[in-house]
């Protein structure tokens, strides 16, 4: 059943809802987990990017189950309320790590992280599919740009706030971010009820349909998702491998407190927020894949303007360019997986792209800790920019093939008339 315009209205201004009090708790994981685990519980290089892999080797392991699972319930909404409430109980759970005997601290929160993303994986494929359903896809750019942005202001004022607050206590003091856990854990059950309110029309799960596993198979010989599944492969692989390295350069080397961190993130965000609707325009003008690499030359240069030096001042400012790419990144990277998935089986292509990634993320973060250590933080940070590089000319190269394909095709079409 279709949507009329006024619920497709409703669920944006819901989701946009939803999706703030989520912003809240990612920014706490993203931006506070390492500090966390880093300043109080002594965590190693290792663990740390363990951190950063091992929620990655949940979600592989829960892309196939999540999709059959799905498939099974009418309602996607309740089904993705039921798995955030199950990550957000975990997220609760955190209080407790510094409580546990001192040598295991590290490795409990390791692992607490991996198995609370387990959830987060389901909640977040039923969710891509769910708002794949609920907004039409002439809405979407306009859509995620305007969402996008309003959740990195969001993002940008709980990430400085906490930053702030956390520098007021002493950084190996676990008191602050027990409080930024329960309060997370408060802002999930506000997540859920917005979630809940979305108007779906439910379809019942079909008997006779198809296994999942043949039909992710299928989704290989889709040519224009294949295309950018290796494109997008590419580059997540220099993108992820930098991510454990960039929190270690920053607390390690160059000795950022909290606040620092916090404001690293803010001026990312800021950089973000003027950029969406930049990104949003240009990719209707010349294309998702041509714009991604563009987004991909600069994610190229982030890696080594971080190493050039220790200044706290100049790293912000590296941080502030670098985030006018970020954002064209995640808009474009979503809205062309979602463009390239074919409607009726959306949930299959989503469940094949987010396992892929996975894939990478659970790989890339190791392999960077592990070039960290051999090669230095120098060489680790520029062979990430090179898989960056690789990444975006890649995105461009599908472009010149699918435009010759075209012209191909409408110049055989002229000659037969």
């Amino acid at each position: 059943m279709d949507y009329t315009p006024q619920e497709i209205c409703k669920n944006e201004r819901l989701s946009i809802y939803n999706g703030a009090f989520q912003i809240i708790i990612v920014s706490f994981i993203g931006n506070f987990i390492p500090l966390f685990a880093i300043e109080v519980l002594d965590a190693s290089n290792t663990q740390v990017g363990l951190i950063s892999s091992l929620p990655s080797i949940m979600i592989i392991l829960s892309m196939i189950p999540a999709a059959i699972w799905m498939d099974r319930f009418e309602s996607k909404k309740k089904f993705t309320a039921i798995n955030i409430f199950a990550a957000r109980f975990l997220f609760l759970l955190l209080l407790f790590v510094p409580i546990i005997p001192m040598a295991n601290q590290a490795w409990v929160l390791v692992v607490m992280i991996a198995v609370m993303n387990f959830p987060i994986a389901v909640s977040t494929l039923s969710w891509q599919s769910l708002i794949g359903d609920l907004i039409p896809d002439e809405r979407r750019g306009q859509f995620f740009s305007k969402r996008g942005r309003i959740l990195t202001i969001v993002g940008m004022f709980t990430t400085f706030a906490s930053g702030l607050i956390i520098n007021q206590f002493d950084s190996s003091d676990p008191y602050p971010f027990q409080v930024l856990f329960i309060i997370g854990f408060v802002f999930g059950l506000a997540e859920i009820y917005f979630l809940i309110k979305h108007i779906e029309y439910g379809a019942k799960p079909e008997k006779d349909q198809e296994s999942m596993f043949k039909t992710i198979i299928k989704t290989f010989k889709h040519k224009p998702y294949f295309y950018f599944l290796v494109c997008a492969c590419m580059f997540n692989f220099g993108w992820q491998m930098a991510w454990p390295l960039f929190t270690i350069y920053q607390i390690n080397y160059a000795h950022a407190t909290a606040l620092w961190i916090s404001i690293f993130t803010v001026i990312n965000q800021i950089a973000q927020i003027v950029s969406y609707n930049w990104w949003g325009k240009m990719a209707d003008k010349w294309g998702n894949s041509t714009m991604l690499f563009v987004c991909a030359i600069g994610m190229t240069t982030a890696p080594i303007l971080t190493i050039l030096t220790k200044n706290l001042y100049f790293l912000a400012l590296s941080n502030l360019w670098t985030g006018l790419f970020v954002s064209g990144t995640v808009l474009l990277l979503f809205n062309q997986v979602l463009r390239v998935s074919p409607n009726q089986l959306r949930t299959s292509f989503l469940a094949n792209y987010n396992l892929m990634i996975a894939f990478i993320g659970c790989i890339a973060p190791q392999l960077g800790v592990l070039l960290l250590d051999y090669l230095g933080m120098v060489k680790a940070m520029s062979i990430s920019s090179v898989f960056r590089l690789l990444g975006g000319i890649s995105f461009l190269l599908v472009v010149f093939y699918f435009e010759n394909k075209r012209r191909n095709k409408k110049n055989h079409v002229n000659a037969s008339v």
